[in-house]
């Protein structure tokens, strides 16, 4: 794979193979922003889509979340790297390979590595608490959104490892596919740890919390606050 690239459209497919003895194969989209240019380091954020756009058509992605955003809007100014869990799978079993398609990204483009950001929404925002929890000096700052399920993997000793990367979860309250107790439960538990944490619930949503979330530039102005 080879990233000679000049940007003309708003996302690009690619395909990603270890190349560390281990299995792992992941397709993604990337996006660059308009601008883009290796002389000057560009903050990055890694998408994790939902269930529905498992499988290996990379048009899914655009559906929902950041990848939809940037299709619309090739200027927005980070590098976008969202990759396809395959049919079937789970975020939680790519953990390993994700991180080796981060190590890739970066040793490819002209990302900041102080400023890279991990967001996901549903299976997406599960892959979110579990990613940065598996790798939490990865990431200045993690945007969950209506995920959960750490509990069953030991979070409250991990909760410790993640004290350091601010967290903004949000949730619908009327989420009927994951309950607001997912995140609730998990925003306790790095409160209790001293973690920098905070928690939006829509009062008036289901378990689609992430179109407004997305639509919002605080999100993007939040991340950008933040470095490792």
């Amino acid at each position: 794979m080879t990233m000679s690239y000049i940007h003309a459209v708003a996302q690009t497919a690619y395909i990603f193979e270890r190349s560390d003895g281990k299995r792992g194969r992941l397709s993604y989209l990337l996006h660059l922003p308009r601008r883009y240019a290796r002389r000057k380091r560009w903050p990055m954020i890694l998408f994790l889509h939902g269930s529905e756009e498992r499988g290996d058509d990379l048009e899914l992605l655009k559906r929902h979340g950041v990848p939809r955003l940037v299709d619309a809007d090739p200027s927005f100014p980070f590098v976008v790297v969202s990759p396809q869990c395959p049919m079937g799978g789970r975020w939680h079993l790519y953990l390993g390979t994700l991180e080796a398609l981060l190590d890739d990204v970066l040793a490819r483009l002209a990302v900041d590595r102080r400023r890279i950001y991990l967001t996901g929404l549903s299976m997406g925002g599960y892959g979110t608490w579990h990613l940065a929890a598996r790798f939490p000096d990865r990431f200045a700052a993690i945007a969950p959104i209506c995920g959960g399920g750490l509990g069953s993997l030991g979070f409250p000793e991990k909760a410790r490892a993640l004290r350091g990367v601010p967290v903004w979860a949000f949730h619908g309250a009327h989420d009927t596919s994951v309950p607001v107790e997912e995140s609730q439960r998990l925003v306790d538990m790095l409160e209790q740890a001293g973690g920098d944490v905070r928690l939006t619930i829509y009062e008036d949503a289901g378990h689609d919390s992430w179109t407004r979330t997305y639509a919002d530039p605080r999100l993007y102005q939040w991340f950008l606050e933040h470095r490792r």
